[in-house]
């Protein structure tokens, strides 16, 4: 059995050119959906109190060493009980209780005030899907002129 080692070049140079574009338009899916999070917290969030249910520590790369913890708390909302992760990595005792803010549209959303003084909307999150799009348009260019090279020397 023979391989056509020009039509392999070609199908796994256009499978990367694929993921990168897929990779890229889920980047930028993503930082659009934090950037929303971000100002819909800030816009529509409401205070509540969540009580620590309990903390998972995380484990490190070689999962020999603590990177930090996983903790769950609960909380009320417009007279309904929700059962939430709480951000961040910090070590609770169950029973502490903490301030958040969530909105009332999406209470599974939930920020501490600390981390919303510190988060805004930024163009930022672009910054690498924008340069994987670039650097995509160049290979896509680089392949249209080799293949027009290659069909102007046959002819």
């Amino acid at each position: 059995m023979e391989v056509d080692a020009g039509r392999v070049q070609r199908a796994v140079v256009a499978t990367c050119l694929v993921v990168l574009a897929a990779t890229a338009a889920v980047l930028f899916v993503a930082g659009i959906e934090k950037n929303d999070q971000i100002a819909l917290l800030q816009r529509q969030g409401v205070a509540v109190e969540v009580t620590v249910s309990g903390c998972l520590g995380l484990m490190g790369g070689s999962g020999s060493n603590l990177a930090g913890y996983e903790c769950k708390g609960t909380f009320t909302l417009n007279g309904r009980s929700y059962n939430d992760a709480i951000p961040g990595s910090a070590f609770y005792s169950p029973g502490t209780t903490l301030r958040a803010v969530t909105v009332p549209a999406d209470p599974t959303l939930l920020s501490t005030p600390r981390a919303m003084a510190t988060e805004q909307s930024s163009w930022r999150v672009f910054i690498l899907p924008t340069a994987m799009v670039a650097i995509l348009g160049l290979l896509l260019g680089a392949a249209v002129l080799k293949r027009r090279n290659i069909r102007r020397s046959s002819a």
